[in-house]
């Protein structure tokens, strides 16, 4: 096991995690659309860059409206958040899969459907693994809140 301090460790985890979402999601999108994976590489290439943008404009909203409004992040919050970040990117991503596979709305809400449980386990996975792998060093911007 290694021991990694949280600035490095978060970027490992963020690289690592990305190169192997794009190979994943490439293979995953590649059977599904019978395409050629050239075509899926760049599809998976394209939604992780529009989920990054989207993550940094959403969650700056977000965390606006949260301040605003005086919200406390319960459990429903998490939810409506959760919900609302997959909501925004599913209307980026299915027009994309309609305009590079040239399939129709239910195809391409199908294939969306599909990445979206490849990445819930996906990201257990590799989340789990990750912890195993690179030990979490003590983070001062989180000592006392334990």
């Amino acid at each position: 096991m290694f021991t990694l301090r949280p600035p490095l460790r978060r970027l490992v985890y963020a690289v690592t995690f990305e190169i192997g979402a794009i190979a994943f999601s490439t293979l995953l999108l590649t059977w599904l659309s019978a395409a050629p994976a050239s075509d899926s590489l760049l599809v998976s290439i394209l939604v992780t860059f529009v989920a990054l943008l989207w993550n940094l404009v959403f969650n700056r909203g977000f965390e606006a409206l949260e301040d605003r409004l005086g919200l406390r992040r319960t459990l429903g919050l998490r939810a409506l958040h959760a919900l609302g970040f997959e909501g925004g990117l599913f209307l980026v991503t299915v027009p994309l899969y309609m305009a590079v596979y040239g399939v129709g709305p239910a195809e391409a809400v199908a294939m969306e459907a599909a990445l979206l449980v490849f990445f819930l386990l996906y990201t257990f996975i590799f989340t789990w693994g990750f912890d195993r792998l690179f030990a979490r060093a003590a983070d001062p911007c989180f000592q006392g809140l334990r």
